[in-house]
């Protein structure tokens, strides 16, 4: 299992204007070799090296950071070909895939540039690094992080490492090789609903944020509405500010929900149901109040740091069709829209159980996964 590690360079003065100096210098190589792709059709990386190498080389880049300049470039081209196929640009013809299309990918003078080992060397000992930079090589740049990001990354590192400079502070993510936890048979399933008025609530019972947590992105989101009206330059500036620190605010909230239910299920040996929510936003119809609070969250963080830290405890996840879940009753199984009559309310029109709406969703989800675990195994075992 792969996971990224984070750690802060703490660069001098000197330092740092190398660093600058080299980020700005890949990122113009970039552009330049971006143009070259869209000129030329060729995209693939083989190809545009041909077009376009001695040109980078020429431009005052070692052989190892043009190789890695070009292979961003043929990277990105392939990452919007994805984008544009899976939809995500919109239909063909529509105005934002039509902007996409004709005009060359843009890298930022501070985007990130990855360096693999020959132009990026460790010594966890002293905690520094040595880097290549168009200034020549730049040694003993102290780095720092957390004691389980520095064990991790001393005993697992490997491949590339992209350095990254955000709000004037220096980063390095490096990439390291978790070796893979067997999976336990899980003894039945922890079922997780995904909804609006509580983030995640679980089988057992638990309503992982609510009231609170709205009332921050309530705020965060009157405050947005109120710097886009103004549209000067600073608030423009506070708006990129505030943009990174709710997305730190919600990173952090994802990963304590999750941290919680994988904590759960590994201690109780079950595993972990999740609903297949893919392409929710373009099937959910809600009223414009609610589509706000449905767009400005991270389901998808929320399921996938769920999923990764689920792995390196070796508990199971399985992603079920949610479908009627919210409908159904978990008592009896009865299906009528009538059962649930107010957002936090379900109660069954046939058998008369009650329950909190996203707890009885939740289990239903919790059956699904049991039933999907099944069915999965017992095909692995007749193959």
């Amino acid at each position: 299992m792969k996971l990224v590690v984070q750690v802060r360079l703490l660069p001098t003065a000197e330092q740092a204007a190398a660093l600058e100096a080299t980020l700005r210098a890949c990122n113009d190589t970039a552009n330049f070799a971006s143009v070259t792709a869209f000129t030329t059709g060729d995209r693939r990386e083989y190809a545009l090296r041909k077009h376009t190498y001695r040109e980078v080389k020429a431009r005052g880049l070692g052989a190892q950071a043009a190789q890695h300049v070009i292979k961003k470039v043929a990277d990105a081209y392939t990452t919007l070909k994805a984008g544009i196929r899976a939809g995500n640009l919109g239909p063909k013809g529509s105005a934002r895939r039509a902007r996409a299309e004709s005009k060359p990918v843009t890298f930022r003078a501070d985007a990130a540039q990855p360096f693999d080992d020959r132009c990026l060397s460790w010594d966890h000992t002293a905690r520094t690094v040595s880097i290549w930079t168009t200034t020549g090589r730049v040694k003993n740049v102290a780095f720092v992080g957390s004691l389980d990001q520095l064990k991790m990354l001393a005993v697992c590192r490997k491949g590339e490492s992209d350095l990254v400079c955000r709000d004037g502070m220096w980063f390095l993510y490096a990439t390291c090789e978790i070796p893979d936890v067997p999976v336990t048979e899980p003894d039945g399933f922890i079922g997780v609903d995904l909804g609006i008025a509580n983030i995640a609530t679980t089988s057992d019972g638990t309503r992982h944020c609510g009231k609170g947590l709205n009332a921050v992105r309530h705020r965060n989101r009157e405050l947005r509405r109120r710097l886009q009206a103004k549209a000067t330059k600073s608030a423009k500036r506070l708006l990129k500010k505030r943009r990174r620190t709710e997305a730190r605010f919600a990173a952090d909230t994802n990963h304590t929900i999750a941290k919680q239910i994988v904590t759960e299920a590994e201690r109780t040996g079950r595993g972990i149901a999740l609903e297949d929510l893919g392409g929710i936003r373009d099937r959910v119809r809600l009223r414009k109040p609610q589509r706000v609070t449905l767009h400005s969250w991270s389901f998808h963080q929320l399921g996938s740091f769920i999923a990764y830290k689920a792995a390196r405890h070796g508990v199971a996840v399985i992603h079920v069709d949610p479908a009627y879940t919210s409908q159904t009753c978990s008592a009896c199984g009865h299906v009528d829209k009538a059962n649930r009559p107010s957002q936090a309310t379900f109660s069954c029109t046939s058998c008369g159980f009650a329950e909190h709406a996203d707890v009885n969703a939740a289990r239903n989800i919790a059956s699904r996964g049991v039933a999907g675990w099944a069915v999965s195994h017992a095909a692995n075992d007749a193959a």
